[in-house]
């Protein structure tokens, strides 16, 4: 039997969860679906400024595990980019911190945007 996996901490999900080129002839094309947590992790490290360590902490897994969702993540931002994809951010292994509380120190919880909280 598999491990169960571990759910993320996520402090916020983003304003907007589809992105992508403004002349869409039709959403026949491939959408390139990035999970929530992968959002976080370009949010941590490269928004925020944050290490991958400091990114872990706040997510609450290892180092490892980070850098890994981090590269998928850009991974799937350069395919949009280049290739001209439609980007929608939606699912993934996560939990998001309390509306009300700000367990996670960033002060900007969204938890219910997308029918959260």
């Amino acid at each position: 039997m598999p491990r169960p996996r571990k759910r993320r901490n996520v402090c916020c999900l983003p304003e907007n969860n589809m992105f992508g080129p403004l002349q869409i002839p039709s959403l026949s094309n491939e959408i390139i679906v990035m999970t929530v947590e992968e959002y976080e992790s370009i949010r941590l490290i490269d928004l925020e400024g944050m290490l991958q360590e400091e990114c872990a902490e706040k997510m609450d897994v290892a180092r490892t595990t980070v850098q890994r969702i981090y590269s998928d993540a850009r991974k799937k931002l350069a395919e949009s980019l280049v290739n001209g994809k439609v980007l929608k951010i939606k699912g993934g292994d996560y939990k998001l911190c309390e509306h009300n509380k700000q367990i996670f120190g960033c002060g900007k919880c969204h938890g219910h945007r997308f029918g959260q909280k």
